[in-house]
């Protein structure tokens, strides 16, 4: 009789559709992310672009969303491969579901831990609000909760002992990982005063110099946010020189000399946004176009 009850509980027969379900939407939204990251297309602002931005968003040189997205692909396959097979075919069915328990354990843990991790660096070093990475965090530990109580385990002991194991593993993976790749270490020298977003490292010409200064005199406006990638690289087209002269408005709310009120008054609602004569030029703008919408006729031999 207790056999033939625990077959009849919903979450048994369940639990797999709903993990797919979840990995099909974390793959989604990560996948999104990662395409958007890798055409250099600013996906949010706010907390998320900080997060996007920051040296915890890539390993070894890759997007984290394309990890994630792996992941999660890896999660649905795991989860929905038993489900694919005829009804007919019982055995295989059964096989592949045993086959995949320890599997859909292995990373669902892994995931939770490694978000756990990001949240700690979110909270701490990041110090933002991100909607994508608290859902994702969320849906990996759904993912957990469901990999356990929807699957029927002979040892609890033993499920306990197995995931603490692979939790700490997971864990010292995650370090080294990030460790290897640089983050861990001290940055000091190598990364930009807080709030002040990564350091310029090309230099100025006399050409950025001079458009620089005639920017400033006709009154254009750079509306950025520290954090922002694109606003990065477009002072990087200044360089280190004429990048401390542009008419920058640093937007986000906890930079340096940050003036939110205008921006918000202005009605700025993605960076950059270059604002010259009258005309509204967005995202990060070659030098030359700056000099035609300034109607700048200084020297335009520019080095970026």
């Amino acid at each position: 009789m207790r056999r033939r009850r625990q077959e009849t509980l919903w979450i048994h027969r369940w639990s797999r559709p709903i993990i797919g379900g979840i990995a099909t939407v974390g793959a989604l939204g990560t996948g999104y992310l990662t395409v958007l990251k890798l055409q250099n297309v600013s996906a949010c602002g706010g907390g998320c672009g900080k997060v996007l931005s920051s040296k915890w968003a890539d390993i070894f040189g890759q997007p984290l969303t394309l990890l994630g997205c792996l992941a999660y692909l890896s999660m649905l396959v795991l989860a929905v491969s038993p489900l694919l097979v005829s009804a007919d075919n019982k055995d295989l069915r059964v096989q592949l579901e045993q086959q995949t328990r320890p599997l859909l354990l292995l990373g669902a843990v892994g995931m939770t831990v490694f978000s756990a991790f990001l949240m700690f660096v979110l909270a701490t070093d990041i110090k933002a609000v991100c909607p994508y990475c608290i859902a994702s965090a969320l849906m990996s530990t759904a993912m957990l909760v469901l990999v356990v109580v929807g699957n029927r385990w002979e040892d609890g002991g033993k499920l306990v002992f197995n995931g603490a194991v692979i939790a700490m593993l997971a864990l010292v993976a995650t370090l080294g990982l990030y460790a290897a790749g640089g983050q861990l270490q001290s940055s000091r020298g190598t990364l930009a005063q807080a709030n002040a977003g990564p350091a310029i490292t090309t230099q100025s010409g006399e050409a950025e110099v001079a458009l620089a200064a005639h920017l400033t005199e006709v009154g254009a406006k750079m509306y950025g946010a520290y954090w922002c990638p694109h606003c990065h690289d477009q002072k990087q087209l200044f360089g280190q020189t004429a990048a401390k002269d542009i008419p920058y408005v640093e937007c986000a709310a906890d930079g340096i000399n940050a003036k939110p009120g205008i921006c918000q008054a202005e009605g700025i609602t993605s960076y950059p946004i270059w604002k010259v004569n009258g005309e509204e030029l967005r995202g990060t703008q070659t030098l030359e176009s700056l000099a035609l919408a300034s109607g700048y006729e200084g020297p335009s031999n520019f080095s970026n």
